[in-house]
Parts: C-alpha cells; structure tokens; sequence
C-alpha cells in the first residue's frame, strides 16, 4: 500500500480526533452538534462557518468509517495527481457545494410545506412558534399534523458527515481512471468506475425522489449528488483548460 497523502492524513486525524471528541462527552457530542453540524437558515443554531465545520461530524461508527475509508481510497490517489492545493480546493468546494444544493432543496420543501400549513388556517407566526418554541395550539387535522411533523424535520435536523465531498472525489476518480474496478465492501463484484460511479449516483437520486433508501434513513442524498455535480463541473472546468496533471490514467 502506498503511503498516506499529506491533507488526506490531516483530514482523516481531523475528522476521527472530532468524532472520539464528540463521543467521550456525557451529552453524546451535542454541543458539537450545536454548533458545527449544518442547521436550516432560519434555526437559531445555524451559522455561516457551519457550511464547512459539517463536513468534521458524522453521525455514528459506521458513517465514519465509510466516509474515511472512501477518503482513504480515492482521496490519496487524487492528491498524488493533483498536488495538495489543488486536491483541498476541490474537496472543499464539493463539500460547500453540497451543502448549498441539499439547503436549498431543504428550503424548497419547506416553503411548499408552509404554505399547505397556511392555507389550512395556520398564521406564519403560529407556525414559526411552533417550530421554535412548541407553544401554540396544534391542529388537530392528522392531515395537517402529519405536514407539521415534515416541516419540523426538515428544520430541526442538522446535516453532518464528509459524504458531499466524498462523492466529488468518487466522481473525480471515476473522470480520470474510469476503468479502474470498483466494488461494495458488503457486494465484492468489481464493476468499472465508469459504471459503478454512475449507477450509485442514480441510486441515491432515485432514494432522494422517492423516499426510500437501502442505506438506512437520515441520508441527504441530494448532498450527495450535490457533491458530485460540483466534482463533476470542476473536473470539466479543469480539461477545458488542459492541464497536464488532469490527463486520465489507462489502467
């Protein structure tokens, strides 16, 4: 194996010393969560740094894990290719990138549920107490209870993890070596980049549409393919203007 790249040695330590941090705290890392983890706009605890200090927290062992070992596996490659610079302004550029696109999917789906909300008899007011607060009259329509609960999870859950980044590093990858084989560590059958990338990609698009996934729930799949669309418009950005060090490799 080769050895480990400079910034993907520093992001894995950085990412893991914030885990354990979060972990070993009596309140289960909440006050990381508070304030690093990726809030909607209009949550008290959102703040602008949170569009990157989200990517340092993951959720459990296995969201980790995952995310570390995709960082390991393509971000080192990419890194000796790119040089450091390059390969931190991308990853970071994915993972702010997907924090924007999965913000304002969010914020669309949370106007159109306000506004069922409003059109039921609910006052704006009424509904940001609600959210903020839980003080105030509750309908008692399951209908409209049910659009309440939707609204509420989209405000208060926070997004966390690496995995925006870590799909523009997959796209990268798959741009530059798209016959490398790849494979899922639980379904050991290599399949070409060029066909395992984009196949997953319509997986999570297809689990973004309707709902259900096969990961698990708590999954911002549009983070995900927003991180890939970032990768893949900087990948095309940078061919057109033909750098030597983005010449893909014949493997």
């Amino acid at each position: 194996m080769k050895r480990m790249t400079p910034a993907v040695a520093v992001l894995l330590i950085l990412n893991i010393v914030v885990f354990i941090t979060g972990a070993l705290q009596p309140n289960g890392g909440e006050r990381l969560i508070l304030a690093g983890a990726l809030w909607y706009p209009t949550h008290d605890n959102f703040g602008p740094w949170q569009l990157v200090s989200y990517m340092f927290l993951h959720g459990s062992p296995g969201h980790i894990f995952f995310n570390m070992f995709a960082l390991v596996s393509f971000g080192k490659i990419l890194e000796r290719e790119w040089g450091t610079a390059r390969f931190l302004i991308f990853y970071f550029l994915c993972g702010v990138g997907a924090a924007l696109i999965q913000t304002g999917i969010n914020w669309q789906e949370f106007s159109g549920l306000q506004a069922r909300l409003v059109a039921a008899g609910l006052t704006p007011s009424a509904i940001g107490d609600l959210l903020a607060t839980g003080s105030g009259a509750i309908p008692a329509d399951p209908a409209v209870k049910a659009t309440l609960i939707e609204l509420y999870g989209i405000y208060a859950s926070p997004m966390l993890g690496a995995s925006g980044a870590i799909y523009g590093l997959l796209v990268a990858f798959g741009f530059l070596h798209p016959n490398a084989k790849l494979a899922l560590l639980f379904v050991p059958v290599p399949v070409a980049a060029k066909y395992f990338i984009p196949g997953l990609l319509l997986l999570d698009l297809f689990s973004g549409v309707t709902g259900f996934s096969l990961f698990g729930g708590s999954i911002a799949h549009f983070a995900h393919l927003g991180g890939a669309a970032i990768g893949f418009a900087l990948m095309l950005l940078w061919r057109r203007r033909s750098s030597p060090t983005l010449v893909a490799s014949k493997l």
